[in-house]
């Protein structure tokens, strides 16, 4: 691409809403800049956010007593294996009820009720969650360090969608909100994304790419001013990530879904196909329903639910199900009772779903009693024990994610501690020692 076409494609990003970041420099990468930038193979990460604040009690921690909910009773409570949820079908017009989710998905779900938020305001509680540290705004969200641990050198490798997505300075955050931008990023090197209409004929880029790789060769011994090495491995880096980034013209669908949650999927899923992309992070909003809880969170949730389970079923036929983690969560709950508006305001106790490859699932750790305050866990056993137990909060359950990714020990991972002392860890979290 010469400099006039590669001008113009940066401003098409502007102007698409792309947001694409400049490579992570690493002095080893201009070493290895001869060198075609392996496929990422997993596993992968996705957080699924659910913005703003959902009712825990419409899903996994359901409670039909004291009026905490107008939509069912305690009797009508549902359970699939060892889960408990709330009935919702009939309740809701479009999305996913929560009995085809848990038929569908319980077996190999963990649920942890009784997450203690310590807060509950927004900003703090999503950096709580998205990061497990409460009072810094330093530190990168698990899907970020997840990335930079595990595939810095990719060209996508943190994709997010929106909610909190601080990367700590580790990699890249790249933003690509629409299908048909994604084809564009895809085939800069084509007008508009269209491979049938290339800025240089196949012979003018293939010399191109001699040249940059001759030009590194060459310099790759010397000794050159470290703004100097920046500027070079930076400069063949982004032609490796355009080459690497074509890889995902295969896997972006000829019909765009209608779906918020379904559009950002197929974006990180033809991402984690092509090898191009280690995390992502997909959220939508509305949860914070202050006015008209049900009406509100009838819609939400069974369109969240929907999109989790469009996102597992295409992963499925692009083979690569068992390769990915996927987690659920939010910034905090609603409260027990509701106000004067028909809605419930914000509550510091709430849930969370995981599953993926080293999670046992139909599992259920922690509980909220009665008035939905969280019952104390006892970290060895994982029991509720409101007298010997630990509160469970966002930096427990970050700890074990980063020995689930096999990142705790990383140099990236030390640089931001949790905090959490061995006697605290939640022992068996996944389902086996950890």
């Amino acid at each position: 691409m010469n400099n006039k076409s590669r001008r113009d494609f940066l401003q098409l990003c502007g102007l698409a809403g792309l947001g694409v970041a400049a490579p992570v420099w690493f002095p080893t990468l201009s070493r290895a800049a001869s060198e075609e930038l392996a496929a990422y193979d997993g596993p992968y990460y996705v957080v699924f956010n659910a913005a703003g604040g959902w009712d825990t009690t419409y899903l996994m921690d359901p409670k039909g007593i004291n009026g905490i909910n107008r939509l069912y009773k305690d009797g009508d409570i549902l359970t699939h294996g060892n889960h408990k949820f709330a009935p919702t079908a009939g309740k809701f017009q479009v999305g996913m009820s929560n009995e085809d989710f848990y038929a569908e998905f319980g077996s190999e779900l963990l649920v942890i009720n009784g997450l203690d938020y310590s807060v509950n305001n927004h900003s703090p509680g999503a950096r709580y969650m998205a990061t497990g540290k409460l009072d810094s705004d330093a530190y990168p969200t698990f899907a970020a360090l997840a990335a930079a641990c595990k595939g810095p050198t990719c060209p996508l490798a943190f994709l997010t969608f929106g909610n909190y997505s601080n990367t700590g300075n580790l990699v890249a955050m790249s933003r690509i909100p629409y299908l048909p931008s994604l084809a564009k990023v895809a085939n800069a090197d084509s007008i508009e994304g269209n491979l049938r209409m290339p800025y240089e004929d196949d012979f003018v880029v293939d010399r191109i790419q001699r040249a940059l790789k001759e030009q590194i060769d060459q310099r790759v011994a010397d000794t050159l001013l470290p703004r100097v090495e920046r500027a070079q491995s930076m400069l063949y880096a982004a032609q490796m990530n355009s080459q690497s980034l074509q890889r995902i013209t295969p896997f972006i669908p000829a019909k765009i879904p209608k779906e918020r949650l379904s559009q950002q999927a197929e974006i990180a899923l033809a991402a984690f196909k092509a090898g191009v992309c280690v995390s992502a992070n997909i959220s939508i909003g509305q949860f914070d329903s202050h006015n008209n809880n049900d009406v509100d969170q009838m819609k939400l949730i069974p369109e969240f639910l929907a999109g989790i389970a469009y996102f597992l079923r295409r992963a499925e036929e692009l083979k690569i199900r068992e390769k990915l983690v996927v987690i659920v969560q939010s910034e905090m709950g609603r409260t027990p009772n509701y106000n004067n508006g028909n809605g419930k305001d914000h509550w510091s106790i709430g849930s969370a779903m995981i599953l993926g490859p080293g999670i046992r699932g139909n599992r259920v750790i922690g509980a909220t009693d009665e008035k939905q305050f969280a019952v104390p866990v006892v970290p060895d056993t994982l029991a509720c024990d409101a007298a010997k137990g630990l509160r469970i909060r966002p930096e427990h359950i970050h700890t074990e994610l980063r020995v689930l990714a096999g990142i705790a020990d990383h140099p990236m991972s030390k640089k931001f501690p949790l905090g959490v002392v061995e006697k605290d860890r939640l022992k068996g979290l996944w389902g086996a020692e950890s």
